[in-house]
């Protein structure tokens, strides 16, 4: 099952029943929505999506997401899995807009790349961040990501593949005990995806807030 992660200051656990309302609230703020990259979707879509985390991909282990607290204060999601945007793991994080300009985003994302490392054995960590999000870009290259590529969308957008090593053996296997249902290609390098752009179980990720 998906564990309880501690960082300095904030606790992630996986989303009870009673959290829907503040999950819902964060994917219906109209400024957070416009730093995802993404129109607002309508309040019924993002209750089918939560029926989805508790029905479906907490019993199947389907991936690891969770619910950010600071201070026993919902300020955030974040989400790790395994994406059609590069061979390996996406990591997905998103803050409410009153937890902006705290520095959580550095905090959450420095956690997210090491359970990658210790728990899926990923070697690397991607980041698909879009190319307006000055804020993301500047956190991502104080973490050490590099410029990859930029990844053009149908619309013209413009996205950029960032990577970083998270500092596991290229070759470590992920333990057993891993909650995620499906393990890293072994026929191509372990990897994982950091912040980027889109909605919880969608392909593109969310990003910090852009003053994370």
């Amino acid at each position: 099952m998906t564990p309880t992660l501690r960082t300095a200051r904030m606790t992630l656990t996986p989303y009870r029943p009673e959290d829907e309302d503040a999950f819902v609230g964060l994917l219906r703020d109209e400024e957070v929505c416009r730093w995802m990259g993404q129109e607002r979707a309508p309040e019924a879509d993002l209750r089918a999506v939560f029926k989805v985390i508790m029905d479906e991909i907490y019993p199947q282990h389907r991936f690891d997401l969770w619910a950010v607290w600071l201070d026993g204060a919902y300020v955030g999601h974040a989400e790790i899995k395994k994406t059609g945007n590069v061979d390996g793991y996406e990591m997905i994080a998103a803050f409410v807009r009153d937890s902006w300009g705290k520095g959580l985003g550095s905090e959450l994302v420095r956690e997210l790349i090491r359970y990658a490392a210790r728990t899926l054995g990923v070697d690397r960590v991607y980041g698909m961040v879009g190319a307006e999000n000055a804020a993301s870009l500047a956190l991502c290259a104080r973490l050490g990501f590099t410029f990859v590529r930029d990844v053009v969308g149908d619309d013209g957008s413009v996205t950029k593949m960032l990577v970083v090593p998270t500092g596991a053996a290229p070759n470590e296997a992920a333990p057993s005990q891993a909650p995620n249902e499906a393990a890293p290609n072994e026929a191509a390098p372990k990897e994982a995806t950091a912040p980027a752009e889109g909605a919880p179980g969608r392909e593109p990720a969310l990003p910090p807030g852009p003053q994370s």
